[in-house]
């Protein structure tokens, strides 16, 4: 993750000032309207319920009243148009790339592709909401999951800008219009959850209802419906047989097979995923990559148009996908990852992906997801500063292993990780351990991280240390930073306080939890004592679930891979 964000020499300067109250210090939100959103009211009583009240009222034209639904649609194409502007100015700074250093144009070609994001998130949603108050519950839920990841690719972009010290030409180009930009996106996400997001399960009692699709991947065996000629390729590759049952199956449409000594249809994971058909329907199946043993030394990046890849590999420290950027050899944070994946629907099972920068390149990332809907099973995440980046969206992680010392699991995804093993590893000397570090910005948003039923352990490096390492369950990156720890096994590595709190800010308006821990490092008595924190109960923790918190009722079964939607 990106070191503290806004250091205090950007006090110093106008520009920086207008981004710091923007990107970094909302004020807080107001209580919920009594009115209803049918009923018109004027700009400046339906803008008291956003963060920004008074940028609100300068939006919208005229004394006349509108209803919350106008006001809503009205946001968010201007939203629209503000982001189509930002994509001009860096177009135009990138026709001048030959004056910036390299990792500035790299920084801005990150902004240009995180904004295209967000001109089709943005479209998407005018085009559902467009005519209609009402939208079913998982629309609902999808539109508020865009609108969400439009402000954390708007924060990404400021913060690759910061990260290479982009000059004053790219900072008075850019800055201003994206602090605007930003403010108009809180705006439209704070009436859009206004208007059309109903009151949802999340917190409802699920006791006794198992969603545990165990019986689709057990001792090796994958129940997949695929023709004659792909189930002989893949029982070919796998060296197993698949399972011969007629209940639910995972469809897949085509595979192929990656082998380093030439023996499959291609030698590196890029040739074959740009094989993968463009934009597949899930109801067409998955197009599956099964990669053979080895150590691939590449970087993949599975872009938005590439969806409903599954990859399978032959095991963990078996199929090894392996780089080395990092923020310290001049990469991004957010390029520095050596898996990238913002396709939709993406799975990965049994694979290895790897960092080997080291623990003083600072932040080098080992996979950076991005993608709806993106589930990795049975799969190792190694690295140290910065290993997992559950950047956005929807994410679900089930009996996966995650090394790494600062930060190593960080973002600003709706993401569950279920059964994973989480090891911290020995860090720098004079360094502490923060397990995550989760990047909420906006009380709106529907984001944050849930850790259920999984081990909190000290990997062998740092076990066998002298002891010293201070080991914390996360930090606060972004105001409204929100992780969850729930029936997991914590292990004496942590630190009796449990949670450290970086720079001292955002105390009041984080929400960290936990329920019913286990293990030496799960005793609360010496906790934080901030107003974020807090122990809760079933019916709370129940609201951080695979079934309530990402709606995986909807979307996981399709994967094939185990989960529980509820509580143990």
């Amino acid at each position: 993750m990106a070191s503290t964000l806004f250091s205090s020499s950007l006090y110093t300067a106008l520009c920086y000032i207008i981004l710091l109250l923007v990107l970094s210090s909302p004020s807080s939100a107001a209580s919920t309207p009594s009115y209803a959103p049918t009923t018109p009211v004027a700009p400046e009583v339906v803008c008291n319920a956003t963060l920004y009240p008074n940028f609100c009222k300068s939006l919208f034209p005229g004394t006349g009243k509108s209803n919350v639904y106008d006001y809503c649609r009205f946001s968010i194409r201007k939203s629209l148009s503000e982001t189509k502007k930002f994509m001009a100015s860096v177009d135009s700074l990138l026709m001048r790339s030959r004056t910036l250093s390299k990792n500035v144009v790299q920084a801005l070609e990150d902004c240009r592709q995180l904004e295209q994001l967000n001109v089709e998130y943005l479209s998407t949603t005018i085009s559902s909401i467009n005519s209609t108050r009402t939208l079913p519950a998982m629309k609902a839920d999808d539109m508020q999951t865009l609108l969400s990841a439009i402000l954390t690719n708007q924060q990404t972009c400021y913060e690759g800008l910061q990260e290479t010290a982009s000059p004053q030409i790219v900072k008075g180009a850019l800055y201003a219009p994206l602090s605007n930009e930003n403010k108009i996106s809180s705006v439209s996400l704070a009436l859009y959850n206004r208007g059309w997001v109903r009151e949802k399960n999340r917190g409802k009692m699920q006791i006794g209802r198992k969603l545990l699709f165990s019986d689709m991947i057990r001792d090796g065996g994958l129940q997949l419906k695929m023709s004659s000629q792909n189930r002989e390729i893949f029982e070919s590759a796998s060296k197993r047989k698949l399972l011969q049952t007629v209940s639910d199956k995972v469809v897949v449409r085509d595979m192929v097979v990656v082998n380093q000594d030439g023996s499959g249809n291609f030698t590196t994971i890029n040739e074959a995923v740009a094989a993968a058909p463009n934009k597949t329907r899930i109801a067409d199946g998955y197009f599956l990559i099964y990669i053979k043993s080895g150590v691939y030394q590449e970087y993949v990046d599975i872009v938005k148009n590439k969806r409903n890849i599954m990859m399978i590999g032959d095991g963990i420290n078996k199929t090894i996908i392996t780089g080395d950027r990092s923020v310290g050899g001049g990469s991004t944070t957010f390029r520095s990852a050596t898996f990238i994946v913002v396709g939709e629907g993406f799975v990965g099972i049994n694979i290895t992906f790897r960092n080997t920068a080291g623990p003083s390149m600072n932040q080098a990332v080992a996979v950076r997801s991005g993608a709806d809907f993106s589930t990795f099973y049975r799969c190792s995440f190694e690295a140290y500063q910065d290993t997992l980046y559950t950047h956005s969206l929807r994410q679900f992680y089930r009996e996966c292993d995650i090394y790494g010392t600062v930060d190593f699991i960080f973002g600003n995804a709706a993401v569950v990780f279920q059964n994973c093993n989480i090891y911290a590893r020995l860090p720098n000397p004079r360094q502490a351990n923060m397990v995550t570090a989760q990047g909420r910005a906006d009380p709106n948003q529907n984001t944050g991280t849930s850790i259920q039923n999984c081990n909190i352990l000290a990997s062998p490096d740092l076990a066998s240390s002298n002891g010293t390492t201070k080991t914390y369950l996360g930090r606060p990156w972004r105001e409204y930073s929100r992780t969850i720890y729930s029936q997991s096994f914590i292990d004496s590595l942590i630190d009796p306080s449990g949670w450290d709190p970086w720079t001292g800010e955002f105390l009041d308006t984080l929400y960290y939890a936990e329920f019913s821990n286990r293990g030496p490092g799960s005793n609360t008595s010496s906790r934080v004592q901030w107003p974020g924190y807090r122990t809760i109960d079933i019916t709370n923790a129940t609201a951080f679930t695979v079934s309530n918190f990402i709606v995986g009722d909807d979307w996981l079964p399709a994967t094939g891979i185990p989960f529980r939607g509820e509580l143990l």
